[in-house]
């Protein structure tokens, strides 16, 4: 096994000293004995060293070593066709007259120029060699700093009106607490609608979404489609929460969704009937092939289940023995929260130019949207908004303030209830066209009071002065006299005797007259 360079350094400083003890007659074998225990070798390898330096004037110099065997440019790409089978590459280079060497130095020196990670992509792909790579670690920071989403196909056959299909579900988990702050699950491959559905979820906290959620800063998506377009990232930039697209396939660097979606698959499908990866009987023939399938609304029902085990019962590695709710509850961060109107609002693609209300509603995509809240606003515009892929229903807003006005529905699918709706609308606002119009023929013919003196006619809506006055006096029970200040109502002239000086000598009052004596 080759030295280092520096062992070497060390080695010839010995024997250099070893050789200037010679010289002056001072080497002793207890010397040479001590030296060789300190490299780990016989004495007489120490004296093969000094031997070394006396033919080289004191100097020791390693004898030269054989220059080891590379593989040629030509070899490699024998390696690389036969898949990282070195032994096939080398029989074929041997067969075609190249010179090579022996089998187990052509195996050490595959081996020198390409590192175990390239051989297993070599043997198996891309996917092989990337077990071999080293990924680091982010700093997690606080709760809602960044989130991470992912598509991941259900490894389980589900019965979907009538058909067997594989569901998908999106997640969003929060890098800091690793909980699921919200998901979607679509019978099939989710577009952009699923991911406006999943951010709903995500970001609302109530008593049915739980208390995760808010609006993250960050989000950290694979590159997909779906989260790139230009709907997911219009009501991202409205939240103020910025998208970080990350290279394609590059699991490592959304670690924590990737985890969820490991976890799932093993503690959840991994479980239930239709199991995609059951073990097999030869040919490939499914042990139960007759198992009773799961209907998707079973499915949904235990994947929320699941969902709430991670979130309140399962205690990560990284988390130091937490649940992610405890951690959720333990980060004093605050939390920025928009209301479900809003986000309803934010969350929904939006027609490019204002659209008129007509006699059929509103035409959008050849298809006309009604509504009970449209009659008589004919002619004026509104902004769409719609979920990608539930045409049938839209909601309509304000051009000008934003304000929502109401959804629509299309009219070939409008239900039973709402066409009811609708002809009890235009009814209501006929009645109530009716109602302003008498009232207007009503004000119009003024009607006048009967009168039994010579006098102007009084009309009968009018109130004579001091009728309406006394009506004022009474009314509620208003006494003006006592919510008057004094300077507004003269009170009465106090009783003169009430107000009349005291004399300070006050004369005497006479003696009483006297009785006369009873006589006998």
């Amino acid at each position: 096994m080759p030295h280092p360079p520096d062992h070497d350094a060390l080695r010839a400083a010995a024997i250099y000293r070893l050789y200037t003890l010679e010289q002056s007659e001072r080497l002793t074998r207890t010397r040479i004995v001590g030296v060789a225990d300190a490299f780990g070798v016989d004495p007489r390898t120490v004296d093969r060293w000094l031997a070394n330096a006396r033919a080289n004037h004191g100097t020791y110099q390693p004898p030269s070593r054989r220059t080891s065997f590379v593989l040629t440019p030509h070899m490699l790409d024998a390696v690389a066709r036969w898949r990282g089978n070195a032994t096939a590459a080398w029989r074929e280079l041997r067969a075609e007259g190249h010179p090579v060497p022996s089998l187990p130095t052509f195996h050490r020196a595959t081996n020198k120029a390409l590192s175990p990670g390239m051989r297993a992509g070599l043997r198996a792909g891309e996917k092989a060699r990337r077990r071999f790579d080293v990924s680091g670690e982010r700093e997690r920071h606080h709760r809602n700093y960044a989130w991470e989403t992912d598509h991941v196909e259900a490894s389980v056959k589900v019965r979907i009106e009538g058909h067997i299909r594989k569901p998908w579900i999106t997640f969003f988990v929060d890098c800091a607490t690793s909980a699921i702050c919200g998901l979607a699950i679509s019978p099939q491959r989710p577009s952009r609608e699923g991911v406006l559905v999943a951010i709903r979820d995500a970001i609302l906290i109530d008593e049915h979404h739980g208390p995760f959620g808010g609006i993250p800063r960050y989000v950290r998506v694979d590159g997909g489609k779906e989260f790139l377009c230009a709907t997911v990232t219009d009501a991202l930039g409205v939240l103020g929460t910025e998208i970080i697209a990350l290279p394609p396939f590059t699991p490592e660097g959304k670690g924590n969704v990737e985890a969820v979606n490991g976890a799932v698959k093993k503690t959840l499908f991994a479980g239930m009937p239709g199991y995609t990866h059951a073990p097999a009987l030869r040919g490939g023939k499914p042990v139960d092939p007759d198992q009773p399938l799961l209907h998707f609304e079973a499915f949904v029902d235990r994947v929320l289940t699941w969902v709430h085990h991670w979130n309140h019962e399962n205690t990560p590695t990284s988390l130091g023995g937490q649940t992610p709710r405890q951690a959720w509850d333990a980060d004093p961060t605050l939390i920025d929260t928009v209301t479900a109107e809003d986000l309803h609002t934010y969350t929904l693609e939006r027609h490019g130019k204002p659209l008129t209300i007509n006699n059929g509603g509103v035409r959008w995509r050849k298809r006309n949207y009604i509504a009970d809240w449209m009659h008589g606003r004919v002619g004026e515009k509104v902004h769409l908004r719609y979920l990608p892929h539930h045409d049938h229903r839209v909601e309509l807003y304000d051009p000008h303030t934003g304000r929502h006005l109401g959804a629509a529905v299309m009219a070939q699918q409008a239900t039973r209830e709402q066409a009811l709706s609708l002809k009890q609308a235009r009814r209501r606002e006929a009645d109530r066209l009716r109602a302003q119009l008498k009232k207007a023929e009503k004000s119009r013919n003024e009607r006048f009071a009967a009168a039994t003196r010579p006098a102007p006619p009084v009309p009968l809506d009018a109130m004579p002065e001091e009728e309406a006055l006394e009506h004022l006096r009474t009314l509620d029970g208003l006494t003006p006299a006592a919510e008057a200040l004094p300077d507004l109502i003269k009170l009465p002239e106090p009783d003169a005797a009430l107000t009349r000086p005291l004399d300070p000598h006050p004369a005497p009052s006479p003696a009483p007259p006297a009785q006369p004596k009873d006589q006998p």
